[in-house]
């Protein structure tokens, strides 16, 4: 296939991009590096650095597309209570534009990575894809109103539409910023920095954790499966608790990790787990990294990039 791939550097994007090229994929990759990396691309992805509300420059690289992968967005909840204007200008604006664009170059299927944070409090665990969405914070309203724009306008341009509604990816280049760090990377990175993690709320807080891995086999089963205009979960079918993930690093490193609780920020919603049967159905979607083997894969890189580290200061 010729793919393209908004924001295909970043943490998704270039796993995407460097396994599509691996399978012999012809890959391009429009990002403006807000948040990703162009090295972490494959050297055979075709870069380019731009704005993904940009329709002249979506019109170029549209051309020829078979499909298109729409990962462009900005993701960090927190910072999203902070710059809702630029938000919603960027993830539901920039749908608008790509599916613009998308009609204009006769583009025939695009995959979105919506999120499995438009839930939010659900009642009914396992979560299904019927459940009506319950966002609680700026992002999560972002991605469902640029899920209805997706639908409506594949709906009158022609274009197959697949959402995926992505729980709470990680995995080996995910980035840890010094706020706001998704859970898993800032754990691993503080425990074996000898630190204590902090866990906002009691820790009881359960999510769903999905290996990187595991969600790219989904975004490439989707590119193609009998799917088009649908909505579905992907994430591990599991729950696992913020406690949880301390408990899993302390059995990895075989000592205690320190935790201090915080009441500063809340920890956000009880309890969060996909329910995957229509993964399951539609993309021969089965998860195969467990907790357990994702945690001890994190601790492995992140040893090695201290390693590394380590051995740049000696010099």
């Amino acid at each position: 296939m010729r793919v393209l791939i908004t924001g295909g550097a970043g943490f998704l994007g270039s796993a995407l991009a460097n396994h599509l090229v691996r399978e012999r994929h012809r890959v391009w990759v429009l990002d403006d590096l807000s948040a990703g990396d162009p090295a972490s691309l494959h050297k055979d992805v075709s870069f380019t650095r731009g704005d993904v509300r940009d329709i002249p420059r979506l019109w170029t690289l549209l051309k020829g597309m078979d499909c298109v992968y729409h990962l462009a967005a900005r993701v960090s909840v927190p910072e999203s209570i902070l710059y809702p204007v630029e938000y919603n200008d960027v993830n539901v604006g920039g749908t608008v534009s790509l599916m613009t664009a998308a009609r204009d170059a006769g583009i025939k299927r695009v995959v979105f990575t919506s999120s499995g944070t438009v839930y939010g409090e659900q009642k009914e665990q396992p979560i299904k894809e019927t459940a009506r969405p319950n966002p609680r914070n700026p992002y999560a309203v972002t991605k469902i109103a640029a899920e209805h724009y997706l639908s409506a306008m594949g709906a009158l341009y022609g274009i197959e539409t697949v959402i995926l509604r992505i729980f709470n990816a990680y995995g080996p280049g995910q980035a840890a910023p010094p706020s706001h760090a998704p859970v898993i990377p800032q754990f691993v990175r503080q425990a074996l920095g000898g630190g204590s993690v902090v866990i906002f709320g009691n820790g009881e807080q359960t999510r769903d954790f999905v290996y990187v891995d595991d969600v790219v086999q989904a975004l490439i089963a989707a590119a193609t499966a009998q799917a088009q205009g649908l909505i579905i979960n992907i994430g591990a079918g599991r729950e696992v608790s913020v406690k949880g993930l301390v408990r899993g690093l302390e059995e990895i490193l075989g000592r205690r990790v320190p935790s201090l609780f915080s009441t500063t920020q809340d920890g956000g919603v009880s309890r969060m787990r996909a329910d995957i049967s229509l993964a399951q159905r539609v993309l021969d979607f089965t998860p195969q990294v467990t907790i357990k083997e994702g945690l001890e894969m994190m601790v492995a890189h992140y040893q090695r990039l201290l390693k590394e580290e380590t051995t740049r200061r000696a010099k």
